[in-house]
């Protein structure tokens, strides 16, 4: 429905939804895009302004702000009644069992259902079989014993990944720059590559894996948030397959080769969201029943934590999927530094810990800062997928990879992996 520009005062946006705005300069209101239902609703507030109640604008108010953009009519001009709410989603041709509830609003002068669809993601999660997925992978599997022989003299070992970006389409429109397929045959590679390079980069019989977020490009074509338009070379069935199947051959590939494995998910970005999510919660399902030496963490807080040997890593993707409009920075700002420290003080981490790494993905870089605060370090980890033609055409090419590190007391040894095509 197309928009048009408005002037409305404060207490009228707020009446319809929305955010107000500053008045414009000497004016006592500001322009707003309204459509048409909207400034009908303006045009009948301004025509009663001394015939509502207060009681009644306040309930409008209340009963704006809370319902969905779905402002339709619900009169019916032909027959001069009020439609019921089958009728109303024939006339508009909207999804009636989609709707999860419904109210109607019959005190304006356009009276008006307001709808509340059911959330799209949680339906499209819910088609895949669970059960089916899981019994696929599920086998009887005997875990060996770590080698005698295989060195083991530091404390334990970090394999961390992030930005996979299953069912990006990086070369939609066949005029890209810089070619670079990525597909199930290009994800398969890249987790065998993972594997062969965490082994060869073995010094300790435990790891920690760290999937620090945006495994999947989006759900439905879409960013989290619903409003960035995403092209995609897989359906949402297809981008969980193959999530699935990334994961699990990295699991399959190392876990003959540890006593214990520890998986850290992070779910709460700003592409995958609640997909990766149930990814990785029917991954934890598989892992640990398959294996006794391995468990798997979903992290669905924007900051996250966990501790081994005094060394506390915070982690996190860097945005998150609902709120905030600007993340982390690749190199840390002040209100980064302050946020990390007020999660570091809450969860008591300056007193359990002798060093803190904080940890993140979303920048698409490497750069490992050890300096700009005196209270830990600032690690960002390089995205394991090749860049989208987007950002090959704003800014530059990009290195992608992934990083193994070891521990041994405080002392953190990193050993990054970029991958050359």
């Amino acid at each position: 429905m197309k928009k048009k520009v408005r002037w409305l005062n404060k207490e009228e946006a707020e009446i319809i939804g929305l955010d107000p705005k500053e008045n414009d300069g000497n004016r006592k209101q500001n322009r707003y895009p309204l459509n048409s239902e909207d400034w009908e609703k303006i045009l009948y507030i301004r025509k009663s302004a001394n015939k509502i109640s207060q009681s009644t604008r306040e309930e409008l108010k209340k009963e704006t702000k809370v319902a969905p953009k779905f402002v339709l009519s619900a009169w019916n001009q032909e027959t001069g009644k009020m439609m019921d709410i089958d009728e109303h989603c024939k006339h508009y041709s909207l999804p009636r069992k989609d709707i999860l509830k419904y109210k109607l609003v019959s005190h304006t002068g356009t009276p008006f259902f307001n709808i509340e669809f059911k959330d799209k993601l949680v339906e499209e999660i819910q088609k895949f079989d669970f059960d089916k997925i899981i019994k696929k992978h599920i086998k009887p599997i005997k875990v060996k014993q770590t080698s005698t022989n295989q060195k083991k003299s530091k404390d334990f070992d970090s394999l961390t990944y992030t930005d996979v970006h299953i069912g990006m389409d990086t070369d939609i429109d066949n005029n890209t720059m810089y070619q670079a397929a990525w597909d199930k045959k290009e994800l398969v590679k890249l987790a065998n590559l993972i594997v062969e390079k965490t082994i060869k980069e073995q010094e300790s019989n435990i790891l920690y894996v760290d999937d620090l977020g945006d495994l999947l490009d989006g759900l439905d074509g879409y960013t989290t948030r619903g409003g960035h338009k995403l092209p995609q070379n897989m359906t949402n069935e297809e981008c969980f397959d193959a999530a699935l199947d990334f994961k699990m051959i990295i699991l399959q590939g190392l876990v003959d080769n540890y006593d214990k494995i520890f998986f850290n998910n992070i779910c709460n970005d700003n592409h995958s969201g609640i997909f990766a999510y149930f990814v990785n919660q029917a991954f934890k399902k598989i892992a640990e029943v398959q294996y006794e030496n391995v468990t798997v963490t979903n992290h669905r807080q924007f900051i996250s934590h966990y501790i081994v040997n005094r060394i506390g890593f915070v982690i996190s993707h860097g945005k998150d999927d609902k709120n905030l409009k600007f993340g982390f920075k690749p190199h840390i700002d002040l209100k980064g530094v302050s946020k990390i420290d007020q999660y570091c003080k809450h969860n008591g981490l300056y007193k359990d810990c002798d060093l803190i790494i904080f940890k993140k993905g979303d920048s698409h870089q490497a750069l490992f800062d050890m300096c700009s605060s005196s209270d830990f370090f600032y690690f960002n980890y390089p995205a394991s997928s090749p860049s989208s033609n987007w950002i090959k055409s704003n800014f530059e090419l990009g290195r992608r990879g992934f990083v193994n590190e070891s521990f041994e007391g405080l002392n953190n040894y990193l050993k990054p992996n970029f991958i050359r095509k």
